[in-house]
């Protein structure tokens, strides 16, 4: 047997890598290396096993890992041995068994994927509110109800406060109406896999046979659809390896539940226990505290990480009198450091629970003129406004697009309303055709009234005008040439009127704020067009608008790093500056709990501390060399300030409250300024 896959691996590692015999769980500790494992693996699977790469299957929750695995693998296998291997998403897998398996579940092949946005108006339109929080809410609620495979009417008998009751009802209608639009949400990618498989024999048997051996990292991050979505594909040969960590376990609010890695234990009695407790990446005072913090939760496997880096630097705790004074202090000790441990900006990362934190820091970090790049937020091409013109581009390159038919057809208003909507989506699910194409058929006629019809009609017209000035062409018609990319769309911002939409819909200052957006991407694509000399149909298809929404993040710049606690796991940084660690915020305090009766709300409030205090054990080993906490005494929220302690973590990290040292607040951000000038030039 060749060695060469297991070489600079401790004994756990090899343990985990070689270990063939069933079902193998890996529970591996904050940086102990669980993708190195993973990686290794397959390698091992696909060269020593001989086992065909088109039958290994890993799955992980975001692109950037599946990326990274993909890279890893690369390396160590030759190309044409890892032809075929598939290393996803359980989104990207759920979309693939959906496509092949769509007439199990009542869908066309060609069937639409409604993002978030997508899937909150048509509860907007349900429940006829503008209220955000209202509609976030009723979407939270049913999406989980999906991710645990409760279908309507089990959410109906479930739903105990009034809340949920709505949330029920509206969970009816919102699936009636995504069947007739045939189309699906971010949730169904999991749960109507795991329903076809559930049901069909046949179809279960054929991916059985496909999936010989599978992969699955961060397990304690799986819902229960994804649970049985990978029992399914597994079958009773049950060759997988699950990699995953308890004490990491921070998503219970999308619906993953931490039960999973337990369950695997009694679903699987012969199934191979590894734990990785040896880390590579953080310090021993780190570590220690990190240690100390997580004991304070009840315990599904016992860990202890462990690390040969020596002490390292102690862990500072500071205590501010303000969130504004956090803020200068942080970007002032960054500064220093950065010209005293002879750094590179990225070396740093500020840390957060909430977003709502940043806006006070990024001011404080362009005060300095620190570069910074943050995570977490909303992202340029994730606005509505963008969207919607993004919409329109997409269906004049592309009309079976239908989730931008709908975006555009509906904004600005022009008299098309959901019942016509649906109407449509039901007639073209029956011709499996798309919803634009629909809309110029006869058969279409006898279902709606005139004035359904007409604004319908009127607004595919525009459209198909549109494509032919860009140089779309039906069969049988005559080439002609495209006019330039710019002057169409300007014309289509004219046309639609959607700067006058905004100021109808908003006050002033947004609608502005908007415009610009509106204008800045308009820009944009008239620079690439321009600079590529390309055609609208061109420049929609070639910039590739999927490529453009998620923007690369190979390219790290030397920038320190904005995030919050839950965007930075599976990071780490060589220094970290943990902010607001009181509590209130870290423990986050919400209102969950408020409509529950007293034995539920306080079985549901020990549930949340468990599940913040993973969060901070999370934020706690990010770091590899120095971590900095700050708290402070007054948080200014909503216009008032609000007194705060120290939270609870602090202690629990063998940290003394105590005898930490309050920052003075005699000084004015001038002299503050003025101060680091001083240090500054003296450093150079």
């Amino acid at each position: 047997m060749s060695t060469s896959f297991t070489e600079g691996l401790n004994a756990a590692q090899r343990e985990a890598v070689l270990y063939l015999d069933g079902p193998c769980l890996v529970l591996a500790g904050a940086g102990s290396g669980k993708t190195r494992v993973i990686t290794q693996k397959i390698a091992y699977l696909l060269v020593d096993c001989a086992y065909p790469s088109r039958n290994v299957l890993a799955l992980t929750f975001t692109n950037k890992a599946a990326r990274e695995m993909e890279d890893r693998v690369k390396r160590l296998v030759d190309p044409s041995v890892a032809k075929g291997l598939t290393i996803s998403t359980f989104h990207s897998l759920g979309v693939k068994i959906l496509r092949e398996e769509a007439h199990h579940a009542g869908l066309k092949p060609q069937f639409s994927i409604f993002d978030s946005d997508d899937a909150l108006a048509i509860i907007q339109d349900l429940l006829a509110t503008t209220d955000r929080g209202r509609l976030r809410s009723v979407q939270q609620t049913i999406s989980l109800w999906k991710n645990a495979m409760l279908d309507p009417d089990a959410a109906a008998n479930i739903a105990a406060t009034p809340s949920e009751v709505e949330a029920a009802r509206v969970y009816r209608s919102y699936n009636a109406t995504l069947a007739a639009y045939q189309a699906v949400d971010f949730d169904d990618l999991i749960a109507l896999p795991a329903q076809i498989f559930e049901r069909s024999v046949e179809a279960r048997e054929k991916w059985q046979k496909k999936v010989r051996y599978l992969l699955v990292d961060e397990y304690q991050d799986t819902n229960v659809c994804q649970y049985r979505l990978v029992q399914w594909l597994t079958g009773t040969r049950a060759m997988f390896t699950a990699v995953g960590d308890d004490d990491q376990a921070i998503y219970a609010w999308r619906g993953a539940t931490i039960e999973n890695l337990a369950k695997l234990t009694t679903d699987y009695p012969q199934i191979k226990l590894v734990k990785l407790e040896q880390n590579y990446r953080s310090s021993q005072s780190i570590l220690v505290a990190a240690n100390h913090v997580i004991t304070k939760n009840p315990k599904l496997f016992e860990k202890k990480l462990w690390s040969e880096h020596g002490m390292g630097d102690a862990i500072s705790v500071t205590a501010m009198t303000s969130d504004e004074v956090e803020a200068e202090n942080v970007a002032m000790k960054i500064s220093s450091a950065r010209f005293e441990k002879q750094a590179a900006w990225k070396d740093f990362a500020i840390l957060y629970r909430g977003n709502h934190q940043s806006r006070i820091v990024e001011q404080a970090m362009r005060n300095l003129h620190i570069p910074y790049t943050i995570s977490g937020g909303q992202s340029f091409f994730d606005k509505a406004e963008v969207r919607d013109i993004l919409a329109y581009l997409r269906l004049i390159a592309n009309e079976d697009d239908d989730p931008a038919f709908i975006r555009a057809a509906t904004t600005p208003k022009r008299g098309i309303g959901q019942a016509t909507l649906q109407t449509l989506g039901q007639y073209a699910g029956e011709r499996k055709i798309s919803l634009f194409e629909a809309l110029f058929e006869q058969g279409i006629e006898p279902r709606l009234n005139v004035r359904q019809l007409e604004p319908l009609r009127t607004f595919g017209a525009f459209i198909v005008r549109v494509q032919y000035r860009a140089g779309r062409v039906e069969p049988g018609q005559t080439v002609h040439a495209a006019e330039p990319a710019g002057v169409i769309l300007d014309d289509l911002l004219s046309a639609i009127q959607y700067e006058r939409y905004l100021y109808d819909i908003l006050d002033e200052k947004p609608a502005q704020s908007r415009w610009q957006n509106v204008l800045e991407l308009i820009g944009w694509l008239k620079r690439k067009a321009e600079a590529d000399n390309m055609g609208l149909i061109d420049l929609v298809q070639h910039v590739a608008l999927v490529t453009m929404l998620e923007r690369s993040e190979e390219d790290e710049p030397d920038a320190v790093k904005l995030s919050t606690l839950h965007a930075s796991k599976g990071l780490e940084y060589p220094h970290v500056y943990l902010l607001g660690v009181e509590e209130g915020l870290l423990p986050h305090m919400g209102r969950d709990e408020e409509d529950m009766d007293p034995t539920k709300a306080a079985d549901a409030l020990v549930s949340r501390i468990q599940e913040e205090r993973r969060l901070m054990y999370v934020g706690i080993t990010r770091a590899q060399r120095s971590l900095h906490l700050s708290w402070c005494q007054k948080r200014r929220r909503a216009r008032e300030d609000l007194v705060r302690e120290p939270s609870r973590f602090i202690e629990e990290m063998g940290l003394s409250a105590a005898s930490l040292q309050l920052q003075p607040d005699t000084m004015s951000p001038k002299n503050r300024l003025e101060m680091l000038k001083a240090m500054l030039n003296k450093k150079n």
